[in-house]
């Protein structure tokens, strides 16, 4: 029996990426998909394709920087099926440079969407899920929520943040029936890079200079995620290369310094 069969999920940032990949899987595994985004006619896209594959799935618009709607979604859901099983808390966005480069604005902008909406999509399911005595909260950090990586400190911030978070309440929850996990992805085949901010650099120059690397797609990392969640994993590492480097760091943390060198001359 699957174990996301007929369970009430919601994924938020579902419309592309590693979220739509989620939603498309959950879907074709018999769950009950509420895809939610803030690109509403992405979310119907995918939401629609679902559907077509013989799947349960309907379209949200969500901003989750905004906690009422966040809350008013989670809560909604809840009570439409009597339930919620899984919270997937996945919207995020990419920003790269140099934090002499930024202003308070941008920070305030990515905290909004990469931290606080985990916050608050969190804090909703929970107090559902504690309520019904069960459910599953799995928030998507990054291996960059593992490691620090220069020129990418703002965004490192956000995931260890959310890392921390999960990690921590995974604890506090565990005896009020409710399981956390977070997803660490290496490199992922997705859209981010192009939608990412970028200072002191060209986008497409940023881009280039991860053509040589190998991503696993989408897809891929959606069943890699699935599977830690089936299996109540705290943290789920996604790909080798996110396995090895977090490991790494674990061993000898100066061990990190010349690649980290090596991303700062380059950037510049």
């Amino acid at each position: 029996m699957d174990p996301f069969r007929d369970k009430v999920v919601i994924v938020t940032g579902g419309s592309s990426g590693i979220g739509r990949a989620l939603c498309e899987e959950l879907g074709r595994r018999g769950a009950v998909v509420t895809v939610a985004d803030i690109n509403m006619e992405g979310a119907l896209q995918v939401a629609s394709a679902i559907a077509k594959s013989g799947g349960r799935s309907s379209a949200a618009h969500l901003d989750v920087a905004r906690a009422e709607d966040v809350q008013k979604l989670v809560e909604e859901t809840a009570s439409t099926h009597g339930r919620l099983d899984y919270m997937f808390n996945n919207a995020g966005i990419g920003m790269a440079g140099e934090v002499r480069d930024m202003e308070l604005e941008h920070w305030r902008r990515i905290l909004d969407v990469n931290l606080w909406g985990v916050i608050y999509g969190t804090t909703s399911a929970y107090q559902v899920m504690i309520k019904q005595g069960f459910g599953n909260i799995v928030n998507t950090a990054s291996v960059a929520g593992l490691i620090p990586i220069p020129m990418e400190t703002a965004y490192c911030a956000t995931k260890h943040a959310v890392v921390g978070l999960s990690t921590s309440l995974r604890a506090e929850a565990a005896e009020l029936g409710v399981k956390v996990s977070v997803a660490c992805p290496g490199f992922i085949r997705t859209g981010i890079f192009d939608a990412a901010t970028c200072f002191g650099a060209k986008r497409q120059d940023v881009i280039s200079s991860l053509s040589s690397i190998k991503m696993m797609d989408a897809s891929g990392c959606a069943r890699v995620i699935l599977r830690g969640v089936a299996r109540n994993r705290a943290i789920i590492t996604v790909t080798a290369f996110a396995r090895f480097i977090w490991w790494l760091y674990r061993l000898r943390p100066t061990l990190l310094g010349p690649l980290e060198r090596k991303i700062i001359r380059c950037f510049r």
